[in-house]
């Protein structure tokens, strides 16, 4: 089941790569011609699949291994189909070059070859701004999210500019699929139409900027389980002024009336202003995802968090006694920062499975090398990360030197932009 989940991204990218140039491989043409065309089909395949991988269907990420691994796989694919595209008009200049540079000009030139090459130059522009969307960190949400649309319709645009060119297969299927993929992304997840009806019960202070906020369904509850995380949208309330928008949180913990809680940390505009949400807000809860914390084996265990990145160690905590030994390492900026610490405490000195280590860090990067046990000490056991992503790449490396395989690392960013 693992390696089949693991092949499953790859499969789907290759098929979705190899269906279009299959059907569509040109012949008796120069190598420098076919090249490009060849180039072509491959790009659009790639920007199917990275289409597909888009969207948020907890069925789909099961299959695929998880949210967070598709929208890694999205990013990845949606640049390589960016090169290949970028390198197919060039590939077809290159076949007119050796008779004449103007007319391989001409090829490339928006300005001589009418509205077909123009919706192609301006697909690769739609597809450049959503790509530099992706690199643009620090930019709002709202932006992002919006300048993150023009790699959709860069897309259409692009399957556009095949039909202005008299070319309607396989472009017509592709099209239809494409269309279909947007516009489930659009009615089912960002309109919200996929998620479930909430209601905010209370919202407790559990640290500085961080908020642990319990939600009643009003219909069918989602099935979540301890270490996922969700997608929710708060709304207006009578003082509250909505966000709106889907973020993600993890879920700290499931009542037995399904009651989901979430932690959120005030990390930009939305979740800032969530920090003063009040009770009877509604909210639509889409999920849940993540397969962080499940299946895990029998061996010892090493938990580290980071800050919020507690929430799914405590969520499955609160579920009861651990099976296994396990070290959790709660690092924290200082004692104002450290959410649901006693509670920590209180669940560590009942569990005899339990080993909490709780350290503060200040404002600088904490020294590994005297918080994680030694090589010796760690063998066998198997490692779970949480926390900023800074953090978890300075935790991998230390732990890599100390002889754990990449097989025995566990993590997730929850990170989705």
């Amino acid at each position: 089941m693992f390696l089949l989940r693991w092949l499953s991204i790859p499969l789907l990218v290759l098929a979705a790569t190899a269906g279009p140039v299959y059907w569509a491989f040109p012949e008796g043409l120069s190598p420098a011609r076919s090249l490009g065309i060849v180039l072509g089909w491959a790009g659009c395949g790639l920007l199917l699949a990275s289409l597909l991988l888009m969207l948020r269907e907890t069925w789909l990420s099961r299959w695929l291994g998880g949210l967070e691994r598709m929208y890694q796989w999205h990013h990845h694919v949606g640049m390589a189909a960016y090169v290949l595209l970028l390198a197919h008009p060039l590939a077809l200049a290159a076949d007119a070059w050796p008779a004449s540079p103007v007319l391989a000009w001409q090829t490339l030139s928006p300005f001589s070859q009418g509205w077909p090459v123009r919706l192609g130059w301006l697909s690769l522009l739609l597809l450049m701004l959503g790509l530099a969307a992706t690199f643009a960190t620090r930019l709002p949400y709202r932006s992002w999210r919006w300048l993150h649309v023009s790699l959709g319709v860069g897309v259409l645009v692009g399957l556009w500019h095949l039909l202005q060119l008299g070319i309607e297969e396989p472009v017509l299927p592709i099209l239809a699929l494409a269309a279909l993929f947007l516009g489930w992304r659009i009615l089912r997840e960002d309109s919200g139409l996929a998620a479930r009806p909430y209601i905010v019960q209370s919202a407790t202070p559990v640290a500085d900027g961080m908020v642990e906020i319990a939600l009643k369904p009003l219909a069918e509850p989602i099935a979540a389980t301890a270490g996922q995380f969700v997608l929710v949208a708060f709304f207006a309330g009578p003082t509250f002024r909505g966000c709106g928008e889907f973020h993600p949180f993890t879920v700290s913990s499931i009542g037995a009336d399904r009651e989901i809680r979430v932690g959120v940390k005030a990390l930009g505009d939305c979740t800032r202003r969530i920090q003063s949400i009040e009770p009877g807000v509604l909210a639509r809860v889409h999920g849940a995802f993540g397969t962080f914390l499940a299946e895990r084996p029998a061996a010892p265990q090493l938990w580290l968090a980071g800050g919020i990145g507690i929430t799914p160690f405590l969520a499955l905590l609160r579920t009861g006694p651990l099976s296994q030994e396990t070290t959790l390492v709660y690092l924290y900026r200082a004692e104002a920062d450290s959410a649901f610490l006693q509670e920590l405490r209180a669940l560590a000195a009942r569990d005899p499975q339990l080993s909490l280590q709780a350290v503060t860090t200040g404002n600088e990067p904490p020294n590994l090398d005297s918080l994680l046990p030694t090589a010796s000490e760690l063998a066998q056991h198997e490692c779970y990360l949480c926390g900023p992503p800074g953090m978890l790449a300075a935790v991998r490396q230390s732990l890599h030197k100390r002889g754990i395989t990449p097989r025995h690392i566990h993590f997730e960013n929850f990170g989705f932009r």
